[in-house]
């Protein structure tokens, strides 16, 4: 079979050098020197031939047949033939995420077997005191499913039922201590019989006691309704509130806050500072502190328009009780009216919304500053549950700490972006804020580097092959964390649902299955260097006689 070239990769280059060659040989053919042009042209050919990359269909690179439920090692051979493969051809479920972030891109022909998946979502690590919120999505889900959530001796935690066809289950749970739980789901029919049940893995940590700076304008029910949160969770508190002229109330940390979460001010603070003080503030902010400003008492448009860039409207009286944000908090419906000034619709291209309620009109905004971030928040008299529902409260701002302070001090965030690591199979764990190259300590294996990434800007991360299910302890320089390791037996509707996801996502980044014949290959480039010098060599002989 003769090698067909393919011209489709030439560039300006090649077009530009081409025209330099029908010129000189143009010339040389006024001249009557059709020798001369037609090794002047031909040299001109060769040398745009080698530019522009002319390929050849493949000969040897061939499809390659994979059955990815066929048993392991028949599996293994097929996943070390692909490097040399010209395209995949798949059946079955597909390969987990780790597997094909081995192999090399190649184009795949794969139909998504027909059959029920089954999807869950929950955190794996989670603070003490903060609720566990479980997720499951299956494909047959009807009216009358249940999903639970069993501890480790079988007793009941947590179950919720569906009274709708569409959508997912949620359920949610919080642990009393701080410990390594292996807790269990199922999930069951309309008839009480159990479609899907397996580990469930929840390392419950203690918290870490909170360092807040609060400033205040004025006294009022909220910021003290705010102060007793705080104060009950162990927090470290440096507040100040406004009394009247030259008069406050302080309240000094027992420790000093060597390193506050967050700053937590009331608009009429910020609007009676200074501005060298507001600049302080603001400086401190981009220093990662976030700043937390509760609008309550917000009521000059103009100095947050100027200091921030953010756009307040006034609130209309006529419409205020229309407009309460409605939150579910403990199970109840919980309604707080918007501040007296809200952002707009669109406060700006630096603002924008972070959260919302129960009806979607949002009710908290943020931005960022520097290295930190600035939040507004846009409702009142949530003191009025302090005392009717403190529990629910209290989950309520702990939702907006974790939206504002996130991660605001945290030195070292250990990452897992595999959902569901399988004992034997690759798997990846992530450090931010370690330095690459340290060492990574695995029990009972060799100790792993940490190299960065270029998918993780911010992290350093290293692969490990856990040999058997159960909790693996991991360990660099003083930091501890524990990750569990599925069986192969666990999960196997989620797995699949895994498996088909991945699959899909190579297939979205590899290059599209040839429509004819075989993949193409570059030609060599060295024939074409040799014509072209080999013509401009006769071209000069001719021309020096």
């Amino acid at each position: 079979m003769m090698a067909s070239i393919d011209w489709s990769g030439a560039g300006w280059a090649s077009a530009g050098v081409l025209l330099a060659g029908l010129l000189s040989a143009a010339l040389y053919a006024r001249k009557r020197r059709p020798l001369n042009a037609a090794l002047a042209l031909l040299a001109a050919a060769a040398l745009a031939a080698m530019l522009a990359g002319p390929t050849q269909p493949a000969a040897s690179a061939g499809a390659i047949a994979i059955a990815t439920d066929a048993p392991g090692d028949a599996l293994s051979r097929a996943l070390l033939a692909v490097p040399q493969a010209g395209s995949i051809t798949l059946t079955g479920h597909g390969l987990r995420a780790a597997q094909w972030d081995d192999l090399p891109a190649r184009p795949l022909r794969w139909t998504a077997p027909q059959g029920d998946l089954l999807r869950l979502d929950f955190p794996r690590t989670l603070p003490v005191g903060r609720s566990f919120r479980l997720t499951a999505q299956h494909t047959a889900s009807q009216p009358g499913w249940r999903l639970q959530l069993l501890a480790e001796n079988g007793q009941l935690l947590a179950e919720s039922a569906r009274s709708a066809a569409a959508g997912p289950l949620t359920l949610s749970w919080q642990p009393p201590l701080a410990e390594q739980l292996l807790l269990q789901a199922r999930l069951l029919d309309a008839g009480g019989k159990a479609v899907a049940q397996g580990p469930v893995p929840l390392q419950v940590t203690p918290p870490v006691p909170l360092q807040i700076i609060g400033r205040f304008g004025a006294p009022s029910f909220d910021a003290r309704a705010l102060n007793q949160l705080l104060t009950d969770s162990r927090a470290a508190l440096d507040w100040q509130t406004t009394l009247g002229k030259g008069l406050s109330r302080a309240e000094a940390a027992r420790t000093g806050l060597t390193e506050p979460n967050a700053q937590i001010i009331d608009a009429a603070w910020f609007e009676a500072q200074p501005a060298p003080a507001r600049a302080a503030l603001l400086a401190q902010t981009g220093q990662g502190v976030p700043l937390i400003i509760l609008a309550g008492n917000a009521g000059d448009a103009a100095i947050w328009q100027r200091e921030l860039a953010l756009r307040l409207l006034p609130q209309s009286p006529t419409t205020e009780k229309e407009d309460q944000r409605q939150f579910s908090i403990g199970g109840e419906q919980r309604a707080m009216p918007p501040a007296a000034l809200n952002p707009a619709g669109m406060p700006g291209d630096t603002w924008a919304a972070a959260a919302a309620d129960d009806k979607g009109r949002p009710w908290l905004w943020q931005r960022t500053w520097k290295k930190g971030r600035i939040v507004w928040v846009g409702v009142s008299d949530w003191h009025r549950y302090g005392i009717s529902s403190p529990a629910a409260l209290g989950q309520w701002w702990q939702a907006l700490f974790d939206t504002a302070a996130s991660g605001a001090t945290q030195k070292i965030r250990w990452q897992q972006d595999d959902p569901m690591p399988l004992a034997g199979l690759r798997t990846e764990v992530c450090i931010e804020g370690a330095d690459a190259g340290a060492a990574l300590h695995i029990d009972g294996q060799a100790a792993a580097r940490l190299q960065a990434r270029r998918a993780k800007a911010d992290a350093v991360c290293a692969a490990f092959w856990p040999q058997q299910a159960g909790w693996q302890t991991l360990r660099s320089g003083d930091s501890q964390h524990s990750i569990y390791i599925y069986a192969a037996n666990d999960w196997p509707s989620w797995q699949q649902a895994l498996r088909q996801d991945a699959t899909a996502r190579y297939a979205a980044r590899s290059p599209e299955p040839a429509t004819a014949g075989s993949p193409r290959t570059p030609l060599p480039s060295w024939p074409f260097a040799l014509i072209c010098g080999a013509s401009l060599l006769l071209l000069w002989r001719r021309e020096r006689s």
